[in-house]
């Protein structure tokens, strides 16, 4: 029997109520359907704890990007493929319309489905020789000032060479899928999630020589506070380590994948003339 997962938005009334509407009609079929622990206590649904909710055939989304970079560190290590469901404001990575969940759930019961393998990052902090942390990430890996402390100097090495450092609020490593997300946000360039790449951009940089730059996935960049202060390493906004004098971030790709099931190849083109109103008159 097929075994889906749903991750809900619960502070989106049309998400929750698409949600349930679509596990009233998968029961229907005999499919086996189970919410996050958050979702399923707030609608009295079937339970799943967070360590199992990555193993079974398919995790379904229902919401914007966040809830489905959510269900990516879920699903990292079982690899189970997510169809994002879209109730969000300016979602880049969800392809699938509310109305059209039923039909792409009825394409992968049916062996039909196309998947899309985005690249991840692997953040790992390290602190003297020792790696005593690492984190995986779908969007980015952020090394910025905590929110009491002045701006601070970050330096970057890639591949082992010191490259740069400059004056700033932080800077972050973002996959072509994090094109769209903070480091768009930061001024990064935007970036076709077929390319496999990653992107280097510094957040809110005190001089103009600080610039983004797209680098080979393979690169290997190493991340350092170079000014006493409280920093914080966060990845895809959602796990936060704090930074001791002397630690040190370096990332690299990931030899994760997270796998979304596509619902239009067109989805990233057709949303850039979308969601930033390319060809629309003023």
């Amino acid at each position: 029997m097929p075994k889906l997962h749903f991750l809900v938005n619960l502070g989106r009334e049309d998400a929750v109520e698409a949600a349930l509407a679509t596990a009233r009609w998968l029961s229907e079929l005999s499919v086996n359907v189970a919410f996050d622990a958050d979702a399923a206590a707030a609608l009295d649904m079937p339970a799943v704890p967070p360590a199992e909710f990555g193993h079974c055939d398919l995790v379904v989304t229902f919401g914007g990007d966040g809830t489905l970079i959510h269900a990516a560190s879920y699903c990292a290590d079982s690899c189970a493929p997510i169809l994002g469901v879209y109730f969000g404001r300016f979602g880049f990575v969800t392809q699938c319309e509310p109305k059209e969940v039923r039909n792409a759930i009825k394409q992968f019961l049916d062996g039909e489905s196309v998947f899309d393998e985005r690249m991840m990052l692997k953040g790992e902090l390290v602190r003297g020789a020792n790696v005593v942390a690492t984190l995986h990430a779908l969007n980015e890996v952020a090394v910025q000032r905590s929110i009491a402390t002045r701006m601070m100097f970050f330096g970057i090495a890639i591949d082992y060479h010191h490259i740069t450092s400059y004056p700033a609020d932080g800077v972050l490593v973002a996959t072509p899928t994090g094109s769209t997300a903070y480091s768009l946000s930061a001024g990064g360039p935007i970036v076709d999630p077929r390319v496999r790449a990653m992107v280097l951009t510094p957040i809110t940089p005190h001089t103009l020589a600080a610039r983004p730059l797209v680098l080979s996935p393979d690169s290997r960049v190493e991340l350092t506070v170079q000014v006493q202060g409280d920093a914080v390493l966060s990845a895809d906004g959602q796990w936060r380590l704090n930074l001791l004098t002397g630690d040190a971030v370096v990332v690299t790709r990931s030899e994760k994948v997270t796998k979304l099931v596509q619902v239009d190849r067109a989805d990233f083109l057709r949303k850039l003339r979308e969601r930033l109103l390319w060809g629309a008159r003023s």
